[in-house]
């Protein structure tokens, strides 16, 4: 098979970089769907509307967050059957990933729908905001099938040693997001129903883009109409892989939102202000988070293949390597956050500014934490050990628990601060046990090959 980047030999490190910067654009722009909604409605509308679309971040994450889960387990049978050279088999998964993605969107639209007011009461969304948040997620629900879809596609063309590709189609799915934005927006008036509206627009954009890629004219994934047939054997393997990263992120939003609810408690400037402070951190999350999901089709591609030397001394090296970025974001984050923040107002409300500071500030001091976190867990996600996912959110979910439930009555919005730190470490001590674990059946593997 003709591959993009060859990750089966060469120095590995490079590779990795290589495969993962378009990988942080395409994220980068992807982020960019909720951040120029942020900027938009934060600059021209009100403090009211930012607070409405930024509350909404938590229950996203559990109902948007929780379809992508599924499509990242659909695909890595195809980086394994691409490790192997299969090509028949990567072709079978992939179709058969796409309607699946497509069918399952369908149904969390209809589900999302029902939940969206339940979800925003319970987790006290102030009564000033709570019918701009609901404006706003009744319309981007409509974008989930789509999202899966791009998504699906997007993962696809990963498995298979591409990763530039989907850059440049996130790139003009973004630019007619934000065209859009300032029409609906600045021009017609349309608040946060109009940002919701533009965001739909692109994602639809960006699934019929990246779909006419793999469809058409990616040569690794050769797709006939027999392959979009659903097949229940495939079906239930790539359930069974996209379900524990599912419940990852359902377990750890279902953490964000009873954090969420802490911080909603001190008013619509604090949740401004953790709100704009939140979408700044994200930005600096998004190198680490990139060499994450290289390493995971590195890791996926060598495992099919058994290359176990390999993926034990490169995960080692990308180990260190993400420590190293995780400093160095940790210092972005410090020295610019802040003025990131102002991007969110027309007009500095030192209320809000104080509280993006004080997040800001207890996020940079503990960014190894993500940096162990991203490579671990996906890691084990390409060697096929999606239950580590939920395990991991599992510990996200008591550390954001207790912080919200124990610690905030207490020490106030300073708890809300270091949730996410304890989250990552709780996240962090378990996925290091498995992966140990793992490491070392490898090396009974690799010995037991040498002794033949």
């Amino acid at each position: 098979m003709k591959k993009s980047i060859d990750m089966l030999e060469g120095n590995a490190i490079k590779t990795i970089i290589r495969f993962a910067f378009p990988i942080m654009f395409s994220s980068l722009l992807q982020y960019n769907y909720a951040l120029v909604d942020n900027i938009v409605v934060g600059r021209y509308v009100s403090t009211d509307a930012l607070a409405a679309v930024g509350s909404v971040g938590a229950i996203n994450s559990f109902i948007i967050g929780a379809a992508l889960g599924l499509t990242s387990g659909f695909t890595i049978p195809v980086a394994h059957g691409f490790g192997t050279g299969d090509k028949r088999k990567v072709s079978r998964y992939s179709g058969n990933s796409v309607s699946l993605a497509f069918t399952i969107g369908v149904f969390i639209v209809i589900i999302a729908h029902l939940l969206s007011n339940p979800l925003l009461r319970l987790i006290g969304t102030p009564e000033e905001i709570i019918g701009l948040s609901s404006a706003y997620l009744n319309i981007i629900y409509f974008g989930v099938p789509f999202s899966m879809l791009s998504n699906n596609f997007t993962a696809i063309s990963r498995a298979v040693g591409e990763s530039k590709k989907p850059l440049y189609y996130f790139t003009i799915s973004v630019f007619i997001n934000f065209l859009l934005d300032m029409l609906f927006v600045k021009t017609l008036k349309w608040g946060v129903e109009g940002a919701a509206a533009a965001t739909l627009i692109s994602q639809i954009a960006a699934a019929v883009l990246t779909g006419i890629y793999i469809i058409r004219f990616n040569k690794d994934v050769e797709l006939k109409a027999a392959d979009f047939h659903l097949n229940r054997k495939i079906s239930l393997e790539q359930i069974r892989l996209g379900i524990p990263v599912s419940l990852q992120f359902t377990i750890t939003s279902i953490g964000s939102m009873c954090l969420q609810s802490a911080a909603n408690s001190f008013g619509a400037s604090v949740i401004a202000g953790f709100t704009a402070a939140g979408r700044v951190e994200n930005l600096t999350n998004l190198p680490m988070s990139a060499l994450g999901v290289a390493t995971q089709t590195f890791v996926g591609q060598n495992y099919g293949a058994g290359n176990y030397e390999r993926i034990i001394k490169s995960v080692r090296k990308i180990f260190a390597l993400d420590l190293m970025v995780s400093v160095a974001m940790s210092l972005i984050l410090f020295s610019i956050g802040p003025h990131m923040v102002s991007l969110f107002m027309t007009e500095e409300n030192p209320e809000i500014m104080e509280a993006a500071r004080r997040y800001i500030l207890a996020i940079a001091e503990c960014y190894s934490l993500v940096a162990v976190l991203f490579v671990m867990r996906n890691t084990l996600q390409g060697l096929g050990f999606t239950y580590a996912n939920m395990i991991a959110g599992a510990g996200e979910f008591f550390g954001r628990l207790a912080i919200a439930f124990v610690l905030t009555p207490l020490l106030g919005f300073a708890a809300v601060c270091y949730a996410g730190p304890a989250a990552w470490l709780l996240a962090d001590i378990p996925l290091v046990i498995i992966y140990l674990s793992k490491e070392r059946n490898f090396r009974a593997l690799i010995k037991a090959k040498a002794s033949e």
